[in-house]
């Protein structure tokens, strides 16, 4: 059987700080849900909660296809890419150098987003955030409701496949909100992910077909905020 393992004890030098994914960092506490087995291999975590517990605002079937073969998918490739590119390294042949680089960063964000989506959601979730993230949304929005709807306005309207993120910006302790198609892309390189959306059409498609709006707000209702306050609090660190 796979040995679960916090990631940070098989790689000590990203300890305290973060893993880079795609020019955002991924917090240590991150780190511990990308368990990998003895061969250094990434494994797929388990959700927290039943399939069917974020129903009836996600479906069990679409949450057993998302994490079960979607996310599986993500990490079969992302360790299938390193492999190669280990093989690369030892022959000393880097004629694929770009198209292996290319799939570490889709499958690679795939896997550690997916990681953050799905803590990011609770049966017990909804409702509005309390406390500093309260006021550091307020801060930079104007109110809770003026990021509800940016939010929302933002995720529905990814081009194509991706995401709506809620970052953190530590230099300066701003938050932001982004499109991320296609994950590898639309980047800002140093944020700090607090709150993920998956809108690639797998995420939503069974229960909302093409509304994907409805989904984003459907969302609202299983949002993990103390979730978010945790990464908050880490990243302002």
């Amino acid at each position: 059987m796979t040995k679960r393992r916090d990631f940070l004890k098989a790689a000590p030098a990203m300890a305290g700080a973060a893993l880079l994914v795609n020019g955002s960092f991924v917090s240590s506490a991150d780190a511990k849900a990308m368990i990998v087995n003895k061969k250094g291999e990434y494994v797929l975590p388990p959700l927290p909660y039943a399939y069917n517990a974020l129903e009836p605002y996600i479906d069990e079937q679409t949450m057993r296809l998302h994490h079960d073969k979607h996310h599986a998918g993500y990490v079969k490739g992302l360790n299938a890419s390193l492999a190669k590119l280990k093989a690369a390294r030892d022959a000393g042949d880097y004629s694929q150098v770009q198209i292996l680089s290319d799939k570490v960063a889709f499958n690679g964000s795939g896997h550690f987003l997916h990681s953050i989506f799905w803590q990011n959601m609770s049966p017990k979730g909804g409702g509005e955030p309390r406390g500093k993230l309260a006021k550091a949304i307020n801060m930079n929005f104007g109110s809770f409701a003026k990021f509800k709807a940016h939010f929302i306005a933002a995720a529905s309207k990814v081009e194509g496949s991706g995401w709506g993120i809620l970052a953190c910006e530590p230099v300066a302790e701003k938050l932001f909100i982004l499109q991320a198609e296609k994950h590898q892309n639309l980047t800002a390189w140093g944020v700090v992910p607090l709150l993920v959306v998956d809108v690639w059409e797998h995420a939503y498609y069974l229960k909302y077909q093409n509304r994907r709006g409805d989904y984003v707000k459907a969302f609202f209702n299983v949002i993990n905020w103390d979730d978010v306050a945790r990464r908050l609090k880490m990243a302002m660190k």
